[in-house]
């Protein structure tokens, strides 16, 4: 028997959506509006590139270094964006998850993250799926479930397909995190730059970001309109972050929520996002999809 390198494809639909989610890292493949793919995304026998749809957990983007401190004692984590010297968008890749549920318009995976190189708690994690005349809604459930407190964070990375050129993009945040050029790492909360204000929406042009964002005041959405469709990513008030990228093709755009900013596990200007879980605690978060 030869399987798919993203495992197990377990499709949903209902009315004009349909969506596939993947065995292997609980990762959103594909989402389609009468038939039409909305995804930047990978076939069934393929492996994802460029964190294609992944599910960032137990932590969203960088941490400087690999380190951190937590409770007093130091953490060295494997280094997976070698040229920037970080560790990079957790522990989820290539993890299979476990099937709670599958009816005809969700699909619920589950997976616990056990002590590890440069981690040391054990977290259960649950994400369910759903389709429906709304959209796809994404709730994403976290547990701490060992005996010691975990610091902890989550992010997705979904990929719009666009035309980023002439692709109109409407963001809701009136912060942005300056970074340094050559590693990303944070160097302080700002008001957002003028090259990276769409709070009026507008032609993204020849604008380039690999930024994060904040600042949206509580629950947020965020919209592109490409190719005569409109692409609308909400998030609730547990995902104050967003991660924009552009695709160095121009291809896509990455629209990414997240529980905290770069570098959340260390001192600096993003620790403030780090949620700490104590044995028994748990956190929630839901995002989604709609498009019209």
């Amino acid at each position: 028997m030869t399987l798919n390198p993203t495992g197990t494809q377990y499709s949903i639909s209902h009315g004009r959506y349909g969506a596939v989610v993947t065995e292997v890292g609980a990762t959103l493949r594909s989402l389609t509006l009468d038939g039409e793919e909305v995804l930047w995304t990978f076939a069934a026998d393929e492996a994802p590139s460029g964190s294609m749809g992944r599910q960032l957990l137990p932590w969203p983007n960088r941490i400087r270094d690999g380190r951190y401190t937590f409770d007093g004692a130091q953490y060295q984590l494997p280094i997976t964006e070698v040229p920037r010297t970080t560790a990079l968008h957790g522990l989820n890749e290539g993890v299979a998850w476990q099937l709670v549920s599958h009816t005809d318009d969700e699909v619920v995976l589950t997976s616990r993250y056990y002590p590890q190189r440069g981690w040391n708690a054990v977290l259960e994690a649950t994400i369910g799926h759903r389709v429906g005349e709304d959209g796809l809604t994404v709730t994403v459930e976290v547990t701490n479930v060992g005996a010691t407190r975990a610091p902890y964070g989550y992010g997705a990375h979904p990929y719009l397909k666009a035309d980023v050129a002439t692709a109109e993009l409407s963001l809701p945040f009136a912060k942005e995190l300056l970074v340094d050029p050559e590693r990303l790492l944070p160097i302080e909360v700002a008001d957002v730059t003028p090259e990276h204000d769409f709070r009026s929406a507008r032609p993204v042009g020849d604008t380039e970001f690999d930024t994060a964002l904040t600042g949206a005041d509580g629950a947020w959405e965020l919209s592109v309109t490409t190719g005569g469709r409109t692409v609308t990513l909400w998030a609730d008030e547990s995902l104050p972050w967003g991660q924009v990228f552009t695709h160095p093709d121009r291809v896509a755009l990455a629209v990414e929520p997240m529980t905290c900013g770069p570098d959340a596990f260390n001192e600096g200007p993003t620790h403030d996002g780090l949620i700490v879980l104590e044995p028994g605690q748990g956190s929630r978060s839901v995002w989604g999809f709609r498009v019209s």
